[in-house]
């Protein structure tokens, strides 16, 4: 392993990216390479296995998605069905997303195909994507081998890997199935690893599958971000609620994390119904809440994101002003992930840890462990320690209610002529019928069990408490599986 000193930032023509590619990225709004790109790409280009070693937001992505295409683009190879020709696993569908929108418009340039594979949605799809012929597949672990034991995807034509966040992948557990994945690809093919830390069994994949790699490094593994801001709110039971509600309140973009999936939803719909919009993100919900969540706060429809940690290195949005450890994470290095989502691309961004009396030793040794010296406030709502952070408060939206509606001169529920003839009709045709067995051993079947009898409009009646439901606080519930559990892996 070659570890190679840090070099002054040059163009991305100096360092011998393709014309095509260059007007890509300038396309894209990238003209200037950040330091990981300006380190990696002489040797990545030169076809060498690489080692990147820096934190989520400083360019990574493009770091490997440049000589990924340049290299099928200098192949004489053909596109084969159901056989791409690069491979890039990562570790969550919304990093896939990601991934996939950077190296599309590259790829474009020559002509090339991408397509993503991850869980959640049906394979269907992704299949027919397969099967049409695809240059770049970007894939998460768990749907990767499922595709793979089914026979309907081959890694024997693969020319170049990439492992991104290969940490994230080893804190998920995803390493046996990386490796089983990576055993299928030809040995003699390029290979590319970016991650943060080399602990949890990464070192392992570099050793095993990476030959002779050069090592370019850009940050210390557990220093913060230079540019971060880190505060401590010390806050009472009783008013971090409304702490919570005034960070949340300003006119940035804000993002929330919580620990669990029930308390990130739960807030979510805390502070829409405030009169702040707010979506959620987390592991229970359906991929396309996902992305139309995520959406929603990259555009700017709503200005707060309610996180969990599952969920932290699938958020690549710029311009995040602050992130708000609603409750603080278990360990340090959650706690730097969740922190990357601001300060990211060279911008600066405040990190606030709400610390509550029976937290102060639990966040003292977080900070310690995690290399910060943040400082240390204690304030109630309305305190200017807040307002310093978050600037003048964002206007309050009123949720928009939810009215049932029914036709003139009849009460909800009550049948019109024409049904109540119908019934009528039915009830006598079976009259002297007996009625039907519930199936032997079977109870009869409840009427759509635990939900609601619908009215004579067709219209659910609404719940207690939720007449007052805005279109932010919805646009996660509507994405939400019905009684779905926790899902096996974030990246299926």
């Amino acid at each position: 392993m070659t570890t190679v000193p840090l070099t002054t930032p040059r163009s991305f023509d100096q360092l011998g990216v393709p014309a095509p590619i260059v007007a890509a990225l300038a396309a894209g709004g990238i003209e200037t390479p950040f330091p990981i790109q300006s380190r990696t790409l002489p040797d990545s280009l030169a076809g060498r296995d690489v080692l990147g070693r820096g934190r989520t937001g400083s360019g990574k992505t493009v770091a490997f998605a440049v000589p990924t295409v340049v290299a099928l683009a200098n192949s004489t190879s053909a596109r084969v069905p159901s056989r791409p020709r690069a491979l890039v696993l990562v570790p969550t569908r919304e990093l896939a997303n990601q991934v996939a929108e950077t190296i599309a418009p590259l790829a474009a340039a020559y002509r090339l195909s991408t397509t993503t594979v991850f869980g959640g949605v049906a394979q269907s799809r992704q299949v027919s994507a397969l099967r049409g012929g695809v240059d770049v597949l970007i894939a998460c672990p768990g749907r990767l081998e499922d595709l793979l034991k089914q026979g309907l995807v081959h890694l024997d034509a693969v020319e170049v890997t990439v492992l991104d966040e290969a940490d994230h992948m080893a804190d998920l557990g995803f390493l046996p199935a990386v490796k089983r994945i990576l055993d299928r690809t030809p040995s003699n093919g390029q290979r590319m690893l970016f991650s943060a830390t080399l602990d949890r069994g990464v070192d392992v994949l570099v050793s095993r599958y990476l030959h002779n790699p050069v090592t370019h490094s850009v940050d210390p593994v557990i220093a913060p971000v230079s540019t971060m801001t880190h505060h401590v709110f010390a806050v009472s039971d009783a008013g971090k609620a409304a702490v919570v509600r005034e960070l949340a309140g300003g006119q940035g973009r804000t993002l929330l994390f919580m620990r669990t999936k029930h308390s990130a939803k739960k807030l979510a719909r805390q502070l829409t119904a405030a009169g702040i919009p707010s979506v959620d993100l987390h592991g229970n919900l359906a991929q396309n809440a996902r992305e139309r969540n995520l959406a929603a706060f990259s555009d700017g429809s709503v200005r707060v994101l309610v996180a969990t940690d599952i969920a932290a290195r699938g958020i690549h949005v710029d311009d995040v002003a602050l992130v708000v450890h609603v409750d603080p994470p278990a360990e340090h290095k959650a706690y730097l992930h969740r922190s990357g989502r601001t300060a990211r691309a060279g911008s600066g961004g405040d990190v606030v840890t709400l610390m509550t009396p029976d937290q102060r030793a639990d966040v003292r040794l977080l900070a310690k462990q995690a290399g910060i010296t943040p400082t240390i406030t204690t304030v109630t709502a309305g305190d200017a320690a807040i307002a310093a952070l978050t600037g003048p408060q964002a206007d309050r939206v009123i949720p928009v209610p939810v009215v049932e509606t029914h036709q003139p001169g009849r009460t909800p529920g009550q049948r019109g002529p024409g049904r109540a003839k119908a019934a009528k009709a039915g009830k006598t045709a079976n009259a002297g019928r007996a009625p039907k067995a519930a199936s032997a051993g079977r109870a009869p079947k409840a009427a759509s069990a635990g939900r609601a009898p619908k009215s004579a409009s067709g219209a659910k009646p609404a719940k207690p408490g939720t007449g007052s439901r805005s279109s932010a606080a919805s646009i996660s519930e509507r994405g939400t599986r019905r009684g779905a559990g926790p899902s096996r892996h974030s990246g299926r």
